[in-house]
């Protein structure tokens, strides 16, 4: 398979894969929710082709104190949060000092939202089908994050979505998912940025501009 020009090409290439797997599944009508920042330009392309709203769900990682890149946890949109109980115990957090963490991040969190979202309101997930997109899967473990905490919301069925991914994360994700579209598992794979040619990375003024598109091309419809 060849590289994906850039996210945009991603996204396009990525739809058809991700429209049959929602109609597979047969329930209510579709939302397409993005991971920031780097899964917005791929979920435009697949809301826009779906003909589905799109909305982003924000997941923060919960890391042990003085060890920030082990993470024990996540928080995501809605207030959700899952936590390890194998790395809690580990790494002898107590309540106090898991509730410290949590509160941190929630307030980043929070920021981002107020940052990215403006005045809109979160999109509703209950009793419907949400697509969970990100440009690509490397371990999977922020997707599984935000996964649970969709379900948590009740969110049925959810479809996760990305242009390339390892066949470990991929598993990992299917855990939780009821469907993983993700056509491009190469077995060298490496990293997500090296199966696109263009992997720039993108900046919170893109996100904005490209959720105020899309919010206004559902208001025009």
């Amino acid at each position: 398979m060849d590289l994906y020009a850039d996210r945009v090409d991603a996204g396009r290439r990525l739809a058809p894969a991700v429209a049959r797997a929602v109609a597979a599944g047969g329930a209510g009508p579709a939302l397409v929710l993005a991971l920031p920042r780097g899964g917005v330009p791929v979920a435009v392309e697949v809301a826009a082709a779906l003909g589905a709203p799109l909305d982003i769900v924000l997941v923060r990682k919960l890391g042990v104190p003085d060890q920030a890149e082990l993470a024990f946890g996540a928080i995501a949109s809605g207030g959700a949060h899952v936590v390890n109980p194998d790395v809690v115990a580990g790494a002898r957090l107590d309540d106090h000092a898991i509730a410290a963490v949590v509160a941190s991040e929630t307030a980043e969190l929070a920021r981002r939202e107020r940052r990215y979202r403006g005045d809109r309101p979160v999109t509703p997930v209950s009793g419907r089908t949400v697509v969970v997109v990100d440009d690509g899967l490397a371990t999977g473990a922020t997707m599984r994050a935000a996964v649970q905490a969709l379900r948590s919301r009740a969110a049925a069925p959810i479809v996760v979505a990305a242009p390339v991914g390892s066949d470990e994360a991929c598993a990992l994700v299917a855990l939780d998912a009821d469907a993983v579209v993700c056509p491009l598992r190469p077995r060298g794979f490496r990293a997500v940025g090296a199966w696109y040619e263009d992997f720039a990375a993108v900046d919170d003024a893109t996100v904005i501009a490209l959720l105020d598109a899309a919010a206004s091309t559902i208001r025009r419809a």
